[in-house]
This record gives structure tokens, C-alpha cells and sequence, in this order.
């Protein structure tokens, strides 16, 4: 069965509201025969990465930059994960199959640092960006929680379709 991973930082009721949105779209009625996989960044681990096909990353942006916690996954997964490093050890682009992924952040006043510094990584993962990313400022309204669970759908929908 193919399976989407959420991995995400959500230390905040706004982000927190965000994450529930994405899984509830991920379990949609209409997907079918995907498992959705949820984990707390810190917890998530490369064995969950490699047994996955599609992700949903979220984080806060915190001092223009994604949060601590998702900066770890990241740090703890990289490698295993099919990250590529040039000799410099700097990110390079990664080759191979691509998985799907998506990525939702919440700031108070702005999200671009944080969004780059996902990107960046990312870029250097056997992954593709599958959807728009989610940028939320201020309150989460109900357009931000019917973005979410849209992004949660759509992830789960390629998941399934292969």
C-alpha cells in the first residue's frame, strides 16, 4: 500500500490547526488504499523516509528560517534518504526517481526565509515539488484550512495513483 508521510513541527495552535487540516484532506473518503503516516518532526525517522511515497512537510517560520525541529529531521535524514551532497559538501541536485511532496508554513508577518531554507534541502532530495506551497500569515481563517486539507488531498491523490 502506498504511503504519504506528514512530518511536521507544530508548536502553535495556528500550525497545529494547519496539520489537522492536511491529514483530514490526506483521509479524505475519496483517497483510497493510502496509509497516511504522521509524525512530529523529532520523531520522525529515515526508516519512515524510505518507506514512504509522497510527503507533507509543515513547519512555523521561526526568525526567517523553518523551525528547529524540522531542521533536525532534515539533519537526521539527509543522507539515508537519498540527499546529494557536491564535494564541497554543499547541496547538490539530486538524481533519481522523484517523489511527491508539499510543504505548508505558518509566520506571524512572513514565511519566505523559511519556505528557501525547505526548498534548498529539498532541491537536494530524489523529491519534487508536487503542489504550491502553503503560506500562512497571521490567523489561520477557513480559506487557510480548506488550502490545507486541498494539499493533503492532492499529495495523497498522486501517493495513490502512483
Amino acid at each position: 500500500m502506498p504511503s504519504l508521510l506528514v512530518v511536521h513541527h507544530s508548536p502553535t495552535p495556528s500550525v497545529a490547526v494547519l496539520t489537522d487540516a492536511v491529514v483530514a484532506g490526506a483521509s479524505d473518503d475519496a483517497i483510497e488504499d493510502v496509509e497516511v503516516v504522521v509524525r512530529p518532526a523529532l520523531e520522525a525517522t529515515a526508516d519512515d523516509v524510505l518507506a514512504a511515497d509522497g510527503f507533507v512537510l509543515g513547519t512555523p517560520a521561526n526568525f526567517g528560517y523553518m523551525s528547529g525541529a524540522l531542521k533536525h529531521f532534515f539533519d537526521s535524514t539527509f543522507l539515508a534518504a537519498g540527499g546529494a551532497l557536491s564535494e564541497d559538501g554543499s547541496a547538490a541536485s539530486a538524481e533519481g526517481g522523484r517523489k511527491p511532496f508539499g510543504l505548508y508554513v505558518h509566520g506571524r508577518y512572513d514565511t519566505t526565509g523559511a519556505v528557501r531554507s525547505v526548498q534548498s534541502i529539498v532541491g537536494a532530495l530524489p523529491w519534487r515539488q508536487a503542489a504550491p506551497v502553503l503560506e500562512v500569515t497571521g490567523e489561520v481563517g477557513a480559506a487557510d484550512r480548506e488550502s490545507a486539507y486541498d494539499l493533503g488531498g492532492t499529495l495523497a491523490a498522486l501517493v495513490m495513483g502512483g
